[in-house]
C-alpha cells in the first residue's frame, strides 16, 4: 500500500459514465446478431449516457469539463511526439492524447447510436448504407477502444499510477513539479 498523497480527479458522474459506456458497448457488441432487444436497449443506454456526458462536460467538475482537456490538434500531435521520445508530461486530468480519444470515442459512439436508432425507423429499416455505417463505426469503435487501452497502459506505466484504479476510485497521485494541472 502506497503512502503517496492523492487527490480527487474523476467525479462519480465521469466514472459512472465511463464504466456505463464500457458496459453498454460490450453488451451491444456481444448481442449484435443474436439478441436484438438487448442490443437496442444497450444502444439507448449509450445514447443517454452520451447526452449526460455532453451536459456534464459543460457544467461538471473541473476535470470533467471539456475546456480542461480539449486541446488544439497541434498540441495533441506535439504530445504524441513527446510520447514517442519518452518525455511526455504527466497530466492530472486527461492528457492531450486522452482528451482527443475522449472526443473520438464520443463521436464514434454517437454515430453508432444515431445509425442504430435510424435502423429502427420505417424510413431507414433495411437501408443498406445505414447498416454499413453502423457496422463500420462499431468496428472503428472497437479499434479505438484498443488504442485507448494501450494508451492507458502506457501512461500508467510511464507515470507510475494505475489509471484504471483512478477511474474506479476517482483518485490520482497528487501533482508533482512538472505535472500539468
Amino acid at each position: 500500500m502506497s503512502s503517496r498523497a492523492t487527490i480527487r480527479v474523476w467525479d462519480p458522474v465521469v466514472r459512472l459514465f465511463h464504466w456505463g459506456l464500457v458496459a453498454s458497448f460490450a453488451i451491444a457488441w456481444i448481442s449484435a446478431e443474436e439478441w436484438n432487444d438487448l442490443h437496442e436497449t444497450a444502444g439507448y443506454v449509450a445514447g443517454g449516457l452520451i447526452a449526460v456526458r455532453l451536459v456534464w462536460g459543460l457544467i461538471g467538475t473541473r476535470y470533467a469539463r471539456f475546456w480542461q482537456f480539449v486541446r488544439r490538434p497541434a498540441t495533441v500531435i506535439g504530445y504524441l511526439g513527446d510520447m514517442l521520445k519518452g518525455r511526455e508530461a504527466r497530466y492530472i486530468g486527461h492528457n492531450p492524447a486522452g482528451g482527443a480519444m475522449v472526443l473520438a470515442l464520443l463521436a464514434c459512439m454517437a454515430v453508432l447510436v444515431a445509425t442504430g436508432w435510424m435502423g429502427t425507423l420505417d424510413a431507414f429499416w433495411g437501408v443498406e448504407w445505414v447498416e454499413e455505417v453502423h457496422e463500420t463505426f462499431a468496428n472503428l469503435l472497437l479499434a479505438l477502444v484498443g488504442v485507448h487501452v494501450l494508451g492507458v497502459v502506457w501512461a500508467s506505466l510511464k507515470h507510475g499510477e494505475s489509471l484504471v484504479r483512478a477511474m474506479v476510485n476517482g483518485r490520482k497521485k497528487a501533482p508533482e513539479p512538472g505535472d500539468v494541472a
